[in-house]
């Protein structure tokens, strides 16, 4: 799948740079305002902190004589659909606004002594509300490369009756999110520009400000200390 990918975003490169004229790109560069859409790959985790005694808690069957001996977060593969709008600035200025509903579940593991390996997923179904400015170089015949920065809001629409524990037994107590919360975000990328429109493939990196563990005080939460939403975004624009 990956070769094949990089098969066809090479083409699609070809394409952009056939012939000695420059694309017109649709006229998008031209524009005070423009909209397009946008497909996403997403690898996320969380950044785990734990608390200081966090090798001597029991486990949730065993007891004082289970205790717990290993965390581990696991990166999880998600994709998203969402929406551009860019606001020319400048020649080499945009400050764009692109939501999507993202699709990112993330994994928790847990090792207790004699009890073996809990598997915590939290279930992630995002609305995200990036705010970015987007600083272009000069265009070079059918390229110009560009570096994005900003923040983002981020909410969490799985339905509270899905994330709610109150009648499980111990062993299957969830890891719980905040269901908001704001993240700094940086990225590079490259404008491709077609006949009729531009395509701009884009990996960014993003981070919680603060930590989103919603505290449920039971046998798997009480280790970890801060909990950080973290990922990466691989992103494919056209405008």
């Amino acid at each position: 799948m990956g070769k094949g990918f990089f098969l066809a975003f090479f083409c699609l490169v070809m394409g952009a740079n056939a012939g000695a004229q420059e694309n017109w790109g649709g006229g998008v560069d031209d524009e005070r305002l423009n909209f397009g859409f946008q497909f996403n790959y997403i690898s996320s985790e969380f950044k785990v902190l734990k608390v200081e005694n966090w090798q001597r808690l029991p486990g949730p069957v065993g007891g004082e004589a289970s205790t717990l001996r290993a965390i581990g977060a696991r990166s999880k593969p998600g994709f998203g659909i969402g929406l551009v709008s860019n606001l020319k600035m400048t020649d080499h200025t945009d400050l764009r606004f692109t939501p999507s509903m993202t699709f990112a579940d993330k994994e928790l593991q847990f090792a207790f002594a004699n009890e073996g390996l809990y598997t915590k997923m939290v279930q992630s179904t995002f609305i995200d509300l990036p705010l970015g400015v987007k600083l272009k170089s000069d265009r070079r015949g059918n390229f110009r490369a560009y570096m994005i920065a900003g923040g983002k809001y981020s909410r969490n629409i799985v339905s509270k009756k899905k994330l709610d524990d109150t009648e499980l037994v111990d062993a299957e107590k969830f890891i719980a999110s905040k269901r908001g919360f704001f993240s700094y975000e940086a990225g590079l990328g490259l404008d491709l520009y077609f006949e009729y429109f531009k395509m701009s493939p884009e990996i960014k990196f993003s981070q919680s400000f603060n930590s989103v563990l919603d505290r449920r005080d039971n046998h798997f939460d009480r280790s970890l200390d801060k909990l950080y939403h973290k990922g990466i975004q691989i992103s494919l624009f056209f405008e």
